[in-house]
């Protein structure tokens, strides 16, 4: 039988695979990584003045995030911080479950 977690969405809570759970946290945290280099990218080039329109900034992210190595980078970066997240998250409920014990 699968483990299952909450997963909230929308105001709505959902009873889903701890897997697929972390597979969507992992994926929304490249989401926003991309977004974000999105509003560098195209932000430093209107502001610098180089690229002539809002489609050569675009283009220019489009052809940086596409790349393997930097795809890679954002999946394995988003797949560390969770999984440390949630090795902290239990770290800190045994040493409090443990300060109960004692106390």
């Amino acid at each position: 039988m699968l483990e299952t977690t909450l997963l909230v969405v929308s105001g709505k809570k959902l009873a889903v695979p701890r897997l697929l759970k972390r597979i969507l946290q992992v994926a929304v945290a490249v989401g926003l990584t991309a977004a974000v280099l999105l509003v560098v990218i195209v932000g430093n080039g209107l502001l610098v003045g180089r690229q002539a329109s809002l489609q050569a900034g675009i283009n220019l992210w489009l052809a940086f995030i596409k790349r393997p190595d930097i795809l890679a980078t954002m999946v394995l970066t988003a797949l560390v911080t969770v999984r440390f997240v949630y090795w902290q998250r239990n770290q800190e409920r045994r040493a409090g479950s443990a300060d109960r014990m004692h106390s």
